[in-house]
């Protein structure tokens, strides 16, 4: 991975690299460096690695936002042969300290005070660690270990054993440790090579049909695969410019400021974006205007079905297009900094087909991916010339996948995991003797090899009569409602299914507001009889669509919002269900009353 970064520097030079929201210049909105500066800095990160006793192989443990610090940090590390493992921040102290003692970090990267005592039981229990770097707040820690990063960096001025420490890495060297989030039990690091990350970032701008420089933002944690993929490991290639933002919350307006040319979303994303423009062309009271929106998604919906593999394109839908981009489509997509996209995407779960649709009629054709961390990310995807709404894909090139007897998907190839960090059982558990690796994911594939994911199969809900229902197929119809933010359907060993629900936060007051109801916080409003009359409509509108045996004869609206720093959602906005189960029993236990 390090000379595609100093390629980088001799292909694109002075044309923007990273940018990020620290110490930006006045009158600026963004922080910026360029290629070249990227390798310099690159550089002197592994001089000062190196310098403060770094071996080949040691880890460098990385807590901190999306910044350019921490892609150089990352960088470094890779540059001077040891391990960098970026580490989600919102992990509690004990998980810290269990990754802490399982990877001993010989130096770690904090961001703020508050990453610092995330560390304190790792950095009092765990010896290997001699070295803290701050990248702020260093003047509230009192650790003889602590540094800031200019006095990091100044460790690294003489770069010139730099170049000797890169040509000792080798192609099965480990790139980075990745650790899960641990949701179900302790957290497991995923060991991705140099060839792992190499093969994937390669891969993946060829299914995407990108060339030449890019621009992105970078907002999920870095400590996801999908974000490192494409905004660590993939920019090089490019010379791509990354704008990291600190705070997904400050997506939209990143998004008006940057109007990416490529841009990923994990289906909560693009669930959040529908609803907000939804309920904008909702506020719009001219029914002119309303028909207008609807035959323009139309025809951008008959354009973006076109595209799809067995379709054909002809003149009419070309033109017809042409007129509803002009007309509403063009100036939508521009409210949303979404107007210069060329490749969307969306991973991380399935995503819902009602969503990709509305962003199809928006003219934006959002390619779902699937892969997970021990794949090194996607190994099938959707892309300019493969292409089917609601499904995942077909295979990647140089990527073997099929379906075991009980429809799980196994898939073999180069991206593959060589096995978690010193975890030899769970390693054996993932991967079979023949090199197959076992996603958990149940899934089917059609005619043309596309495949679709049905669910996780130890999500499964087997209820008591003995029906296997996915979970996910309900919850999504469920969240077609604006008003619903999250859904969770529950029947496993029970002779029905029930569903807890959670109102948006942003939408549900401005529903409120419509309905005359004065809002004060989601708990009152979960009570109001007009709410809960909505919930149940759409409740009743999903069991419509759903055999007997899945739909939902029970359930109940929360008072509570779902976030990854309630713990009921992962950093990338997954649900954690055990956690929700554990939670929420007496709210299940009641629906079953």
């Amino acid at each position: 991975m390090p000379a595609t970064v100093r390629q980088a520097a001799e292909r694109f030079g002075d044309q923007p690299a990273f940018s990020d929201r620290f110490d930006v210049p006045e009158g600026e909105l963004w922080s910026t460096i360029t290629w070249a500066e990227t390798w310099a800095l690159t550089q002197q990160v592994a001089a000062a690695l190196i310098d403060l006793g770094v071996e080949t192989g040691d880890p460098v443990a990385i807590m901190a936002t999306n910044r350019t610090a921490h892609t150089l940090a990352d960088y470094g590390a890779m540059t001077a042969a040891a391990v960098p493992m970026s580490i989600y921040d919102t992990l509690a102290q004990d998980q810290v300290a269990f990754i802490a003692a399982e990877a001993r970090p010989v130096v770690v990267v904090l961001e703020d005070h508050d990453r610092y005592q995330r560390w304190e039981r790792a950095l009092t229990e765990v010896d290997s660690i001699r070295h803290v770097v701050m990248l702020g707040d260093a003047d509230r820690v009192e650790d003889p270990r602590a540094m800031t990063w200019d006095d990091f960096l100044a460790h690294g001025r003489d770069t010139s054993g730099v170049e000797a420490r890169t040509a000792g890495i080798t192609p099965d060297l480990p790139a980075t440790f990745l650790y899960t989030s641990g949701t179900t039990g302790n957290p497991k690091g995923v060991v991705l090579t140099h060839h792992n990350v190499m093969f994937e970032a390669v891969s993946t701008l060829d299914n995407a049909g990108l060339v030449g420089p890019q621009r992105s933002i970078s907002y999920l944690p870095l400590a996801h695969i999908a974000e490192r993929i494409l905004a660590t490991y993939s920019p090089p290639f490019l010379g791509s410019h990354v704008h990291a933002i600190p705070d997904p919350a400050g997506l939209l307006g990143a998004l008006g400021e940057v109007h990416p040319t490529a841009f990923f979303g994990v289906p909560r994303v693009w669930e959040k974006i529908r609803t907000g423009i939804s309920a904008k062309l909702a506020e719009d009271p001219d029914p002119a205007n309303q028909e207008l929106v609807r035959d323009a998604m139309a025809a951008g919906l008959a354009w973006t079905r076109a595209h799809e593999h067995g379709n054909a394109m002809t003149p009419e839908i070309e033109t017809a297009y042409a007129r509803a981009d002009e007309a509403i489509l063009g100036f939508l997509r521009l409210l949303l900094g979404l107007d210069q996209v060329t490749w969307a995407a969306s991973a991380a779960a399935p995503m819902p087909l009602e969503v990709a649709t509305f962003m199809g009629g928006l003219g934006l054709r959002v390619y779902d991916v699937y892969g997970m961390t021990e794949t090194t990310g996607a190994f099938t995807s959707n892309g300019p010339d493969h292409f089917r709404l609601g499904t995942v894909g077909v295979p990647n090139p140089g990527i073997e996948v099929r379906l075991a007897d009980d429809g799980e998907i196994l898939t073999r190839g180069p991206v593959n995991t060589p096995g978690y960090h010193l975890q030899d059982d769970a390693t054996r558990a993932l991967i079979d003797e023949d090199g197959w690796l076992h996603t958990g994911d149940i899934g089917v594939v059609d005619d043309d090899g596309f495949y679709s994911v049905v669910d996780r199969k130890k999500e499964l809900i087997i209820t008591s009569a003995g029906k296997n229902i996915a979970p996910s197929n309900i919850e999504n119809l469920l969240k077609e409602s604006p008003l619903i933010g999250h859904a969770m359907a529950l029947g496993d060993d029970r002779s029905y299914v029930v569903a807890i629900l959670t109102l948006d936060g942003e939408i549900a007051p401005l529903v409120a507001a419509r309905m005359g109801i004065e809002f004060t916080d989601l708990a009152a409003l979960s009570q109001e009889p007009q709410i809960r009359a909505m919930a149940q409509a759409t409740v009743d509108a999903a069991n419509e669509r759903l055999s007997r045996p899945e739909q939902v004869k029970a359930w109940e609206l929360l008072a509570d919002e779902w976030t990854a720093e309630s713990e009921e959602l992962t950093p990338t906005l997954k649900l954690k269900r055990r956690v929700v189960r554990t939670k929420y029993a007496d709210v299940v236990d009641a629906l079953y009353a």
